[in-house]
């Protein structure tokens, strides 16, 4: 007899033989689960039953009228868990001693965070989810300035598990696992660009304590914005400046230079020319493709091993695992889709194998950037690290 009740889960195909199952944590909130091809787990999942209190009210954005940036003061994220012991791992699956947030084992699982800087309030009705009066209507409404100006931090935050295990990251997984991470992330951007209020959808991981993360659990997130990011805004105005094929332009001028790490049929990976950071990497798809959504098969089968060599190359470089932010950058929901291209940005602290770049007086206060290591260099280590990766 099963240590918990468990219910069938319809399953719902998605490409590569991934299957999607949908269903609901004890306090309501979207819990999916997304099946490896190969999975060994059957159509049953186990039922939450854990006894929650109410979701923490959304949380509130406050305008800074000196820059125009809008800031979410989510006061319930200071109650989020810190690095706690394997045997408490929020992430993994749920056993009689650890009431984690997910009720069974899994290949991949995607639920809405428990404390989240964005949502659960929506601009308008979507089910049982609260409705904010207040929130912004279109993008001109958020441009403008003023003195204590807020807004209702409409939108949402998912929490993505790579693997029910307890250590790792993305980069320690299988091609078959980064597959269906990669499905995953497509399904959930198409769903949460769909929600009423959502102006931009953020994947992105982030490794090591030295980066700022609290659990060890191989594990990414996903914010889906109520307006659209600074640094998109910025790069929607360089597009307007320059030409509407910025991309394209970018992707030739590294192809054919020195800084190219790792080139596929379908996506290229490159120290940027203007790096800021001493590990910097990009990574761009050969077309013009606004989101993981709009990637065709071929495309996501290649950034599966492709991404992966990438990653491992990056710890190859020392002998510890490197801390990083993995941040995939997607068009806007709404505007620039024919102009913005999907694309990774890892950046990595890591100056030396016992040394950190912090951002000091320059970087935090004026934005004013130094580099400490040429990008000719760093391109050079990485390329020869990743020749050694093995899949």
């Amino acid at each position: 007899m099963p240590e918990f009740p468990t219910v069938p889960v319809r399953p719902e195909p998605l490409g590569a033989g991934v299957v999607k199952r949908s269903t609901r944590l004890a306090d309501g909130r979207e819990l999916i689960y997304f099946d490896d091809p190969d999975t060994t787990l059957g159509d049953e999942r186990g039922v939450d039953t854990r006894d929650l209190g109410p979701r923490p009210e959304t949380a509130t954005m406050r305008q800074d009228v000196l820059t125009g940036d809008w800031v979410s003061v989510a006061a319930a994220r200071q109650d989020r868990a810190f690095l706690p012991p394997a045997e408490l791992d929020p992430l993994a699956p749920q056993t009689p001693t650890n009431p984690s947030e997910i009720p069974s084992r899994y290949d991949v699982a995607v639920f809405e965070n428990k404390s989240p800087s964005f949502g659960p309030a929506l601009a308008d009705a979507v089910g049982d989810l609260p409705v904010a009066a207040d929130a912004p209507r279109d993008l001109d409404d958020l441009s403008h300035l003023g003195l204590g100006r807020t807004r209702t931090s409409v939108g949402r935050c998912e929490v993505v598990c790579f693997s029910p295990d307890h250590a790792g990251s993305f980069g320690t997984q299988t091609v078959t696992r980064a597959r269906t991470v990669i499905e995953a992330w497509a399904d959930r951007t198409a769903a949460l660009s769909a929600l009423p209020g959502v102006q931009q959808v953020f994947p992105f991981e982030n490794r090591g304590e030295a980066i700022g993360v609290t659990l060890h659990h191989p594990h990414g997130q996903i914010y889906s914005y109520p307006y659209i990011t600074p640094r998109t805004t910025r790069l929607l105005d360089s597009i307007d400046r320059t030409a509407p094929d910025l991309f394209q332009r970018i992707l030739e001028f590294e192809q054919e230079g020195p800084r190219v790490v790792l080139r596929g049929e379908h996506w290229t990976a490159f120290v940027p020319f203007a790096a800021r950071w001493p590990i910097e990497v990009h990574l761009l798809p050969h077309r013009q493709v606004p989101d993981f959504a709009a990637l065709d098969e071929a495309e996501r089968d290649e950034l599966a091993p492709l991404y992966l060599r990438l990653l491992r190359g990056v710890d190859a470089l020392y002998d510890s695992p490197t801390p990083y932010i993995a941040a995939w950058h997607q068009a806007p929901v709404h505007v620039g889709r024919d102009t913005v291209r999907l694309h990774l940005q890892l950046t990595s602290p890591r100056r030396a194998a016992d040394k950190l770049k912090f951002l000091a007086g320059s970087e935090s206060a004026m934005g004013a950037w130094i580099g400490d290591v040429p990008p000719e260099t760093a391109a050079e280590r990485l390329r020869a690290a990743i020749e050694g990766v093995v899949l």
